[in-house]
């Protein structure tokens, strides 16, 4: 919630959809150009394209609980709709809900820490409210 109309103001120059869009894809918030990760899940101190600072964020554990969240009843529901269509072998579950928990999991995750490093630029968060281009 916004304190003042300034406040307002400096939300509505970084709007959260687009944010949260371009986070997902792993681009740099600000200019939508630049990659914002270094490697698979470490974010770039900055962005190579505009030099937005990116090293403020705190995404810790968030990505990660979310990954688990979305995964866990994801896999859930395909478990029980496959067991009760078809009643495969208990291995055959194991083998199917293995493989698609992990692969959901590593497709996931690095995009929803792309979304949550996007939405705390956005809302100005940790740091992200000094200088850098506004965009």
């Amino acid at each position: 919630m916004a304190d003042s109309p300034d406040d307002a103001t400096l939300m509505d120059d970084r709007p959260l959809r687009p944010a949260l869009l371009l986070g997902w894809r792993q681009r740099c918030p600000a200019c939508g150009e630049g990659a914002m990760m270094a490697r698979y899940l470490e974010v770039g101190d900055q962005c190579p394209q505009c030099g937005e600072a990116l090293h403020h964020h705190r995404a810790d554990d968030g990505p990660a609980y979310l990954t688990i969240l979305i995964v866990g009843k994801l896999v859930m529901a395909v478990y029980m709709t496959v067991f009760l269509a078809f009643q495969p072998p208990p291995v055959v579950m194991i083998a199917l809900c293995s493989a698609l928990a992990i692969g959901m999991s590593l497709f996931l995750l690095p995009r929803l820490k792309g979304a949550l490093v996007a939405f705390q630029w956005s809302r100005r968060m940790h740091g992200f409210d000094n200088g850098g281009p506004t965009r």
